[in-house]
């Protein structure tokens, strides 16, 4: 199956360079959304391999707001396209963990490196990321899906990690554990708890619930965590 792409931009003429130089590269699956929430509509009923976001969207949200949205929705690799930076638009722009960067004004050379090592990466990260993870039990070594875990939290230097109805010590730091549960949807919202975003039960009064559990949001990961948050 070939290499899907959806460029998110909000200049037609621009959006039509970038599907030129992607059909160009001979990726012939290209969708163009020039709006936010024709863009959430699109990420939500197609899989995509790579997205190319212009962070300047118009409207009231931006290309960053769909970085966040992709991120807890449906993980897909994202490039952002800009022209310019402020450092407030930077700062946000790091927390949604970008793939590459393309600056405007940009030429095919500039497309096709960074696209071309976006799905490099893409393809070593696929090789490398287990369907699941196995956790000691007295037992002996018990499989643990990834979307199964609720919650990590950390103690000293072990964690523990929660399913629904289980939980296990495991002998690694909670950084160590945040390392390899990143890529399937986790944040830190606590120096000493990593969540999975997609079983949040409720976010009520600086806390997160996955049931009757209560996890603290920390005051120096609450702005980031918040930005992810989409409210109708």
């Amino acid at each position: 199956m070939g290499k899907s792409v959806l460029i998110v931009e909000d200049e037609p003429l621009i959006a039509d360079d970038l599907l030129y130089h992607l059909e160009d590269m001979g990726i012939e699956s290209v969708d163009v959304a020039l709006k936010y929430d024709e863009a959430r509509k699109k990420i939500t009923e197609n899989a995509f391999d790579l997205a190319l976001l212009d962070v300047n969207l118009s409207g009231e949200r931006d290309g960053i707001d769909l970085a966040h949205f992709i991120n807890r929705q449906q993980p897909v690799p994202f490039i952002f396209v800009t022209s310019y930076y402020d450092s407030n638009t930077l700062n946000r722009a790091k927390q949604t963990n970008p793939w590459a960067y393309i600056l405007k004004p940009f030429d095919k050379r500039e497309v096709t490196i960074n696209v071309e090592m976006a799905f490099h990466k893409i393809a070593l990260l696929a090789s490398q990321r287990p369907e699941r993870f196995f956790v000691k039990d007295k037992d002996g070594l018990l499989p643990v899906n990834p979307d199964d875990i609720h919650y990590v939290e950390a103690f000293d230097n072990y964690a523990k990690v929660f399913t629904e109805d289980q939980s296990y010590i495991i002998s690694h730091t909670l950084k160590s554990v945040e390392d390899k549960l990143i890529p399937y949807g986790f944040d830190r919202v606590h120096k000493s708890y990593l969540i999975n975003f997609s079983k949040i039960s409720r976010i009520s009064e600086g806390y997160v619930f996955f049931g009757e559990a209560a996890i603290p949001i920390g005051r120096a990961y609450k702005m980031a965590f918040m930005s992810k948050i989409a409210l109708l």
